[in-house]
């Protein structure tokens, strides 16, 4: 029956799913609690230029320089210790994809996605052929609360659901042109990053780059979560998962540059779609680079991946947030913070951008 392949797909691709704080529990998890003895330094900026004089039409560039990575989030556990990594000057992309940007790729290269394939049954044993429909998870809220230990309650794979149709066969991307391409797999960002002759940005690059030349705040704006009162970035407004103030309890992206652009002329980096990064993703990471001492130039990632909570899953990170954090589930939207997810997922409010 389908709901056999539903309830394993949404199994094995729930890693899609926003990052829960309050304990290791979760598909994005915040790890240990311990008490963080390290401190965070301001930022040595370079004064590197870029090679060529030549500007590039929707990008910015981003000068190199040392800094402290990570977060004194204690619910961040991933993301601890500071520790310090100089990063070379690249250009990075003002926006997220768009739908707009995504088709012309699609129509270039006739690109079909992950989630628009029929999954494989090798990946899925037991589960009959026929049953096995292309699709991808829908962030579906509850009627009523729930408790925060189970994303299956507000996640449901939906047949139909892909960059085309994020909500499922019924919803359309028409008129959505500027709004950042979701429902995309690791597979599909790298496929249109080669295409526009880019790559996508280390997890390095993308928080150096999300701090927008501040030093050691808790968010890209600066240190309060709405300054003056003032929205600065698409999340989750209500009671989470039940009950949003979106209309018709709706939460979902909105168009690219819809709030102000943080200090380096980048938006988006924080709330509206979690966006991939090259990196493999591994719990232990920053404290690897902090007991190896000095600092890490460029680092790329770990060799492999591993996730505490889904040893056997392999996963790359993820960066920046979703319009679905809260700091009733997750506040990942906070620079440092971490999200892991399964390569071959693709969700709702999963995007990316792309770098040089």
């Amino acid at each position: 029956m389908f709901v056999r392949l539903a309830a394993a797909l949404v199994l094995v691709l729930l890693s899609a799913a926003c990052a829960k704080t309050q304990s290791a529990q979760g598909m994005f998890s915040s790890g240990s609690t311990s008490a963080n003895a390290s401190s965070c330094t301001p930022t040595i900026f370079s004064r590197e230029r870029p090679v060529g004089a030549k500007a590039r039409p929707g990008m910015v560039w981003i000068p190199g320089a040392e800094f402290s990575m990570g977060s004194n989030n204690p619910k961040f556990g991933d993301a601890r210790p500071w520790h310090r990594v100089r990063v070379s000057g690249f250009w990075i992309a003002k926006n997220t994809v768009t739908n707009d940007q995504f088709a012309r790729f699609v129509q270039a290269t006739h690109y079909v996605t992950v989630a628009e394939r029929r999954p494989s049954p090798k990946d899925f044993p037991g589960v009959a052929a026929a049953d096995l429909v292309a699709g991808s998870l829908v962030f579906t809220p509850p009627d009523h609360p729930v408790e925060l230990n189970d994303e299956r309650q507000w996640w449901r794979y939906v047949p139909g659901a892909n960059w085309r149709h994020p909500d499922g066969p019924r919803s359309s991307i028409v008129g959505r042109g500027d709004y950042p391409a979701v429902q995309i797999a690791f597979e599909d960002a790298q496929a249109y990053a080669k295409w526009a002759g880019m790559r996508l940005p280390t997890e390095a690059e993308f928080e150096f780059a999300e701090r927008g030349a501040l030093s050691c705040r808790q968010y890209a704006w600066g240190g309060e979560f709405a300054p003056r009162g003032v929205t600065m970035a698409n999340t989750f407004v209500g009671h989470f998962p039940d009950h949003s103030t979106a209309p018709h309890n709706h939460p979902t992206t909105m168009r690219v540059g819809s709030f102000h652009p943080n200090g380096y002329g980048l938006y988006d980096m924080s709330g509206n779609v979690w966006e991939w990064t090259s990196d493999w993703y591994r719990t232990d990471y920053y404290a690897s680079l902090a007991a190896a001492g000095g600092v890490a130039v460029n680092p790329k990632g770990p060799a492999d991946s591993l996730d505490v909570t889904q040893p056997s899953v392999r996963k790359r990170s993820v960066r920046g947030g979703s319009f679905l954090c809260t700091d009733q589930f997750c506040s990942r939207y906070e620079v440092g913070g971490r999200g892991q997810t399964e390569p071959s997922s693709s969700a709702n409010h999963i995007g990316f951008r792309v770098a040089d």
